[in-house]
């Protein structure tokens, strides 16, 4: 039953957030704004909701490991999952325009969150840190558009023909908009209980912590739109769209998931990030910074190593997560026993 639930939460909140970006999108359409402020708000923040919802409703509950673990663990995987599978399918190309910018914009972001990480738990004070850095990224963002007066240099493919083709829907009604959103908002809520009802299920059956579980399983899950977008991007001839999608991703997740979180409720920070997650975090976003220097292809040998590369990594993780419960069960063992004798 715990698969089902995981399953189950997991598809609710893919489903529930592209129905509520479509919703929300096609009211701002509506309303007359421009397509950079719905890109970079509406689409950004719906796209991250899935995330945005786990992270809070665990925190909320306890389970700082799945909240962290969660964002911690889909930056890992938006760089060695996401960009290694469209690669062995189409070589992805690194000299988009500003992704230097927003690449050495993610490494800040994510030194700053390991910075943080060392004055747990994470309260008010660091949201407002990580609040005001993704305002910073979109204010970046916007006005160098604003003075190019070109969108499409910040604005994905794929974001722009969402949003054309929901501007050609013209005979969309305002209810229907509006019923989209709620239940688009609905389905995430739904979606995140599922999902954590079932983490926590398989964590007591395997015997590892909620921080196992949400860096490994809860971070694949919702990584999965956007690795299933990378994928139909390569498939069409456009595996650019990867690196881009990848940097974006990681530097919502830091900034505006937990940002979000922290500023709502307290978020503890198991000691395993701070010796180990966290540096292959930053392990992983520097992997592809020859690249980004040098403009080189990541090509099918790279994303093989990348693969490679992520799947020692959840291994590890899960490993580690084991023995960690066998010494506590050992521990514990121990000072019953002692209780006992005395």
């Amino acid at each position: 039953m715990s698969y089902v639930f995981l399953v189950a939460g997991l598809s609710l909140l893919v489903f529930g957030g592209d129905i509520l970006v479509r919703g929300a999108v096609a009211l701002a359409v509506r309303m007359n704004i421009p397509h950079l402020i719905i890109g970079l708000t509406i689409v950004a923040f719906g796209t991250s909701a899935p995330e945005l919802l786990i992270s809070i409703r665990a925190a909320l509950t306890g389970l700082s490991g799945i909240t962290l673990g969660n964002v911690v663990g889909s930056n890992i995987a938006n760089i060695w999952l996401v960009l290694g599978v469209p690669a062995l399918i189409s070589a992805i190309c690194c000299d988009q325009k500003n992704i230097h910018r927003n690449y050495f914009f993610m490494i800040g972001a994510s030194l700053v969150l390991i910075a943080l990480c060392f004055w747990t738990p994470l309260t008010i004070w660091h949201g407002v840190v990580l609040s005001i850095l993704m305002l910073l990224f979109l204010g970046d963002v916007f006005f160098r558009a604003r003075k190019h007066k070109n969108d499409a240099e910040v604005l994905d493919d794929d974001v722009e023909e969402l949003i054309e083709e929901i501007e050609g829907s013209t005979e969309t009604q305002l209810w229907k908009m509006v019923a989209l959103v709620f239940l688009g908002l609905i389905g995430l809520a739904i979606g995140a209980e599922l999902t954590i009802l079932g983490a926590v299920a398989i964590a007591k059956t395997y015997g590892v912590s909620d921080t196992t579980i949400g860096l490994t399983v809860v971070a694949i899950g919702t990584s999965l739109p956007e690795l299933a977008a990378t994928v139909m991007a390569a498939i069409r001839g456009h595996s650019g769209l990867a690196l881009g999608n990848a940097i974006g991703s990681n530097i919502y997740n830091i900034c505006g998931v937990l940002g979000i979180t922290a500023l709502i409720t307290p978020i503890s920070v198991d000691p395993v990030f701070l010796s180990f997650d966290l540096w292959v975090m930053i392990a992983a976003s520097l992997s592809i910074l020859p690249f980004i220097i040098f403009k080189w292809k990541i090509n099918k040998i790279i994303g093989v190593i990348f693969l490679l590369a992520y799947g020692l990594y959840t291994y590890k993780v899960l490993e580690m997560g084991r023995i960690n419960q066998a010494n506590q069960a050992s521990n514990q063992s121990l000072i019953n026993n002692s209780v006992v004798i005395s």
